[in-house]
């Protein structure tokens, strides 16, 4: 296969998942008849396979790429000069792996209550490289939708508590361990691992992440659909998956000032077209946003960059 200084796409990859939403993404696809679905995210230039119980004989999450008129797995065509997709220093320190997923999430309900352990936990505990820490870059609203997100607990409770409240499914009791932290475009949230959480309903975004399916779900049951017990706790038990939670008080403001990260400027191109970063070394060493605003023709390095947002 001929790829180099060729132009790389990915088409749409959506992937099954324990809640619904899509609709948006269907819309951006210009489906016929947008819908609402199990099918609420597309997972983008990715090499990592999706964990779905459900559906063990369902190869999913791995991005097809489309180099001029061929056809190959992602994860294949990197394996074929390594280098030259992710860089030799990359690859020296990570061989194939491009220590990245993301993700376009389009959720029209709550998604559950969940939390993700952190990469040293996955290290020690689950013979793992990575944990699962995100980044979200709220996009859009749905109309109608007061937007927010459940993260960090504002009422913690005990450890004894919260198991029987994850045992007995008292949801109730754990939406009251939390208060809405209110989003809006254009903000974007670093979410580390062991925080508790919840995406509220009718928010797109972009969600960048560790490459793992790492998840303790500690609601089972969404949109119609009982998780199964597989699903739950990584494979192991609600004992093993307590030292996951992180059960510092975080009221509010605290929680704002902790999650969401403030745009600093990056570089300025013209009076109208800047760069800006979100998510940096300061933040994490796992991946970085930027976000750029782009108003006209850039010409820099003598190259010409045509972008369109």
């Amino acid at each position: 296969m001929n790829y180099k200084n060729k132009l790389v796409r990915f088409p749409p990859n959506r992937v099954w998942r324990s809640y619904t939403g899509g609709k948006i993404l269907d819309q951006i696809q210009q489906k016929a008849v947008p819908e609402d679905t199990h099918f609420p995210e597309d997972w983008i230039g990715s090499t990592t396979q999706a964990v779905n119980p459900d559906r063990k004989d369902i190869v999913e999450g791995i991005s097809n790429a489309l180099v001029g008129d061929e056809s190959i797995s992602f994860d294949k065509l990197i394996a074929l000069d390594p280098s030259y997709f992710l860089g030799v220093e990359h690859t020296k320190a990570f061989d194939l792996n491009p220590m990245l997923l993301v993700k376009f999430l389009d959720s029209s309900v709550r998604l559950h209550f969940q939390a993700h352990p952190t990469a040293e936990f996955a290290r020690e505990h689950l013979n793992s490289n990575h944990g699962k820490a995100e980044g979200y870059y709220i996009l859009d609203v749905r109309e109608g939708t007061d937007p927010y997100v459940y993260v960090g607990f504002q009422h913690p409770p005990s450890r004894e508590d919260f198991k029987e409240m994850i045992e007995t499914q008292n949801i109730e009791a754990m939406e009251a361990c939390f208060e809405k932290v209110p989003v809006k475009p254009g903000d974007c949230l670093y979410i580390p691992g062991g925080s508790p959480h919840a995406i509220g309903e009718g928010i797109l975004m972009v969600e960048i992440m560790e490459p793992s399916d790492w998840a303790v779900r500690f609601e089972f049951t969404k949109a119609g659909y009982t998780m199964p017990e597989e699903a739950r706790f990584m494979k192991r038990d609600l004992d093993f998956c307590m030292d996951v939670f992180d059960f510092t008080e975080l009221p509010v403001p605290q929680a704002i000032k902790k999650f969401q990260q403030p745009a600093k400027l990056k570089y300025q191109y013209t009076d109208s077209s800047f760069q800006e970063t979100l998510i940096d070394d300061s933040v994490t060493d796992k991946f970085r946003v930027k976000r750029s605003t782009i108003k006209e023709l850039l010409i820099r390095l003598k190259k010409t960059f045509t972008l369109v947002l």
